[in-house]
Parts: C-alpha cells; structure tokens; sequence
C-alpha cells in the first residue's frame, strides 16, 4: 500500500472545534447549530437499513431530505442562512447518499471555505473513498469527518451490506464486505493522522452486530478517534422485521464500548437537510424564502 502523503495541506485540528460543533459536544449541542446541505445523492454501498428518500418531509432520519440541491443553491441557502442565525457553527455534508461518491460535495464545500473561512466544515461519509479523497478534503478545508462503521470483521459485514462499488466494479458478498472493512479501517488511520477530529458512528443492529461493536470501539480509540455514537437500528429495508433496541439495550453496549472511546449520547439522527439547533431544527426552505423576503422588503424601501 502507498502511503498517503500528508504536507502542508494538513487538517488543522483544534480543540476548540470539539466546544462548538453540536455533535463532538454535549454542552455545546444546546447552544449551536449546523447546517446539512443535501448536494450528494449518490451512494457507493447499499446498506441492508437503509431507504434514501427525496421530495421527503414528513420523516426525521438519515437519508431524508425535501430536495436535492445543486451546488449553486446549497452556496445560496448558507449565505441567506448565516444572516439569520447566528449559532450556526457547523455546515456539513451527510447525504442523502456518501458525500464522498459525488463531486459536488467538494465545490460546495470549497465555495463554503473561501467565503466563511471561520465555519467548521465537516462531512459525514460511509468511508470506502476515504484515502482515495482524504488530500481533497484537506484542500477544501474540512477539518471534522463523521465514519459510518458498523463492523470490523467481514462475517459481520456481510450480513449489513449488501453490495458495494469501488473503482468501476461492484462487488457482493464476502468481496464486498472485505472491500468495505479494509477500506474503512484504511481511511480511519489516515484521516487520524491527517489531523482530522473523527467521529464513529456505528448502528447497533441486534442479532448482527451485538459483538461487534465494542470491536469498532476499540479499534477506533487505539486509532485515536474522538469520540462514538451508538445509534439504535431504524427497522426498516431488509431489516425491516427486525426490532429497534430498546433504551436499556443502546445504554448496554455504550457502557460497554465507552471503555475504549467517549460515547455520544445526544445524537437526533438527523435528517440530510438539518438545520439548526439538535432537537430544534428548523425548516431550511422557510427560513430561506424568509431571508429572500426580507432582503427584497429592504430593498423596495431603500
């Protein structure tokens, strides 16, 4: 394997990314916001959980968003959104599909950087481009990265996934679960070492991944992760027989995995067009059209 080069372009990590961005902290998910700019559609895997809807706004899960946007639009809703509110910390890219499988995330968060150098931009991503596109992400000046892991072993992978595409081929089966896994546990170690703040974020799926997942938490605090949200199953999909884990279970397996890393216990599972504060999200088109009336309101009066 070549080694992935990391000079002067390397992620500046900063402690004080942690006090402001909702997800890395307890305290500071009641005080900040983020925004999600839906602009990447496309996936590289499928996930036996997952159901990715557009034209969607009626539900409040991963994957879900009102409309796609381009890039234009997504530059667009942050300059309206940031005159608005001025607790938006954080924009990230979490979807609809991997940010990482469409180019459009890279302009979005390139024209986002040059204009709002001061905002912690952060992108949320399945990790199989990982490496591929660590040095992109760097140069659009991504400093915090969210990696959906769910299993360390192939066995288990397998059970979650069912194909994945990487590099022109599709692959299913063992071979894909082997690509997953090592591509995920590749891009874990070099966006560590790139200077990256990391979260793990990893789906307790019973009777799948029960044993699993204290792996991925020691993995990920030996690797030097930052911290790790134990998000309870969506049934839905294949997994749509199987059952949500109850409060008791999800509070189980984070005692358990807190042993090797800090455990996230705020998370909202948030939809791919987020906006605003945890818990308290606002809607981004409204706020958006509000922003375009008052803009035009002073205009007219000028």
């Amino acid at each position: 394997m070549i080694p992935l080069k990391v000079d002067s372009t390397k992620a500046k990590k900063s402690p004080d990314i942690a006090k402001t961005h909702p997800c890395f902290s307890k305290e500071a998910h009641h005080k900040f916001g983020r925004i999600h700019l839906p602009v990447a559609p496309a996936c590289n895997i499928q996930c036996k959980y997952c159901i990715r809807k557009y034209d969607c706004a009626n539900e409040s899960r991963p994957g879900i968003t009102s409309k796609v946007m381009t890039p234009h639009e997504a530059v667009e809703r942050v300059r309206m959104l940031m005159e608005r509110n001025d607790r938006i910390t954080v924009i990230g890219i979490a979807g609809p599909g991997d940010p990482l499988a469409n180019d459009a995330t890279f302009e979005v968060l390139s024209a986002i950087n040059r204009e709002f150098p001061e905002l912690t931009l952060c992108v949320s991503t399945n990790g199989l481009l990982l490496t591929d596109r660590l040095e992109e992400l760097m140069k659009c000046g991504v400093r915090s990265l969210t990696i959906t892991m769910n299993a360390v072993t192939p066995e288990t992978a397998e059970k979650i996934y069912s194909w994945v595409s990487y590099r022109g081929k599709k692959y299913i089966g063992k071979e894909a679960a082997e690509c997953l896994v090592c591509n995920q546990t590749r891009g874990l170690r070099n966006a560590i070492d790139a200077g990256f703040m990391v979260k793990i974020n990893s789906v307790f799926i019973p009777g799948v991944n029960n044993t699993e997942l204290p792996l991925v938490a020691w993995l990920a605090g030996m690797r030097g992760a930052d911290i790790m949200n134990v998000l309870p199953l969506i049934p839905q999909a294949e997994f749509a027989d199987l059952k949500r884990p109850p409060r008791e279970m999800l509070n189980k397996m984070r005692n358990e995995c807190i042993k090797y890393i800090p455990q996230m216990t705020h998370c909202r599972q948030c939809r791919a067009d987020a906006f605003g504060v945890l818990g308290e999200d606002k809607d981004m088109e409204l706020e958006a059209l509000n922003a375009k009336i008052g803009e035009d309101y002073c205009e007219m009066i000028a």
